[in-house]
């Protein structure tokens, strides 16, 4: 029976399942604490397994074992990027025309903006002959691996509401993120780690904050754990002063065994959440801090992600989610800020920008290169981009800069599945519109669920009457990307 099959079980059924799972785990010798592990109860009937229980099976055999998602958080240009167009050269400098904003709304510019070329060099890269930008030598480097999608739409275009609705597949507070859903659909293979992990760098924090990785109506333990920089990862980790490891495990067994107790009682999900938390950060005491200790790593590894084993950075970050998916960890997402580039000081399609895809241009090539030289790159599944796209118009203020776009954008996938050297979807000469294989945001969570195993129709979860899913009520795979 799959996790969505005993979604339906009835409330009699369901505390017979618990009790033959109580006896067993009994006569095995398990304590409470292990008990909670295996099985928990949900809100609308289900048992379902903590983050922490080993792979469920998906609706059909799978392509890709893990993810690894890398925010750019801001939306990068693609048109500094990935999509090159002469005849926006051309015009550069001219109003568009009237046709392609007619009833358009925009987060800043007006519809008669003008026209901006971009100044970077464009050259094709491997035997796919993939047309990408000087910005991003590194990556150009091993374009026969990615998979480019340059025809992306999403439905929202202030940053927020964007990056919810790419996360969650709605741009309101309060569904559960993709990496929620995933872990729910098929758990995770780490004992020791959370199944989804979330790691950020720039300056700040991404707009939206923590319901980007958070678990909405699902039982909270699917929820992403941020990791800091550090050697201790999670605030609060550490036993107090004085208290010893074995110290430490009897007081967890007895507070799991009251929480237990009460469970039984009242079967408040939530409490089965704080059983498995407890258990899992008795065992991370011993496992952050060993995932977070680079001195293992080789001086090439380390000068190739292009970082310093104890300063935080998005190389760094890049490196740990290697570590990561490694140590079993399912879903891992990398916040990188700042790629929102109106024209302003700071915010500009010059020296922002540059710095910015030298951030992660190096960072992301070396993923890539050390997933696959590890046998690791075809089971795991490499997603980059953003929220949404820059406008073909420029944005009159002080520099070079454009506004938010959400006809059409570029992204790409490696690994996992997808068919490396692949080039999905065509812009029309100026960049604005889609003219080919559009992908809409729904079609891309789509994708990865598939590639993951898992049907986006039948990933579902029932909540205030209804069956919600990842992808709303739209999406279609993407078979284009597919090896």
């Amino acid at each position: 029976m799959t996790p969505f099959d005993a979604a339906r079980l009835t409330s009699e059924r369901q505390q017979t399942l618990w009790q033959t799972r109580r006896h067993f785990f009994a006569d095995c010798g398990l304590g409470l604490g292990s008990l909670a592990l295996g099985s928990m109860l949900c809100e609308n009937g289900a048992v379902a397994a903590t983050s922490t229980d080993a792979a469920k099976i998906g609706h059909f055999a799978a392509k890709a074992d893990r993810v690894i998602y890398l925010f750019m958080a801001g939306g990068p240009s693609q048109l500094e990027l990935f999509d090159y167009k002469p005849k926006l050269q051309e015009l550069s400098g001219q109003v568009i025309p009237e046709s392609y904003v007619e009833g358009k709304r925009f987060a800043f510019i007006r519809k008669d903006a003008k026209l901006l070329g971009t100044t970077r060099k464009f050259h094709q890269h491997g035997e796919s002959g993939a047309m990408m930008s000087e910005l991003l030598p590194h990556l150009s480097q091993v374009a026969d691996e990615l998979a480019i999608v340059r025809s992306v739409k999403t439905d929202v275009f202030n940053h927020g509401p964007a990056k919810l609705f790419v996360n969650t597949g709605s741009a309101r507070f309060g569904r559960p993120s993709m990496g929620a859903w995933i872990t729910y659909g098929i758990g995770s293979e780490a004992t020791s780690l959370p199944g989804f992990v979330v790691l950020q760098s720039g300056p700040r924090g991404p707009r939206g904050g923590t319901p980007l990785w958070g678990s909405g109506f699902l039982p909270t333990t699917y929820q992403g754990v941020p990791f800091l920089n550090g050697a201790e990862p999670v605030l609060n980790l550490s036993s107090p002063p004085g208290i010893g490891r074995e110290q430490q495990g009897e007081f967890v067994n007895a507070v799991n065994q009251l929480n237990q107790m009460r469970l039984q009682q009242v079967g408040d999900p939530e409490i089965s959440t704080r059983i498995a938390a407890a258990e899992m950060a008795y065992r991370m005491q011993t496992s952050a801090p060993d995932l977070m200790n680079l001195s293992g790593e080789t001086k090439d590894t380390l000068t190739s992600y292009g970082c310093d084993p104890v300063k935080p950075s998005f190389g760094r970050n890049c490196l740990l989610a290697r570590r990561l998916v490694e140590r079993g960890v399912r879903f891992v997402q990398l916040y990188h800020t700042d790629w929102d580039h109106h024209g302003n000081p700071g915010t500009n399609l010059g020296q922002p920008l540059d710095d910015r895809c030298r951030e992660v241009d190096q960072p992301v090539a070396a993923l890539i290169r050390d997933l696959k030289q590890r046998g690791l790159l075809d089971r795991t599944l490499v997603v980059w981009g953003g929220e949404f796209g820059r406008t073909p118009q420029g944005e009159p203020r002080d520099t070079a800069g454009r506004d938010h776009h959400i006809e059409a954008y570029s992204m790409f996938m490696a690994g996992g599945g997808v068919r490396g050297g692949a080039q999905v979807g065509q812009t029309d000469e100026l960049g604005y519109y889609t003219i080919e294989d559009q992908v809409h945001i729904h079609d891309l969570q789509a994708t990865i669920l598939h590639l993951l195993g898992l049907d986006h129709e039948r990933l579902t979860w029932r909540f205030q009457g209804r069956d919600f899913r990842l992808t709303d009520v739209a999406g279609r795979v993407v078979h284009k990307l597919l090896a």
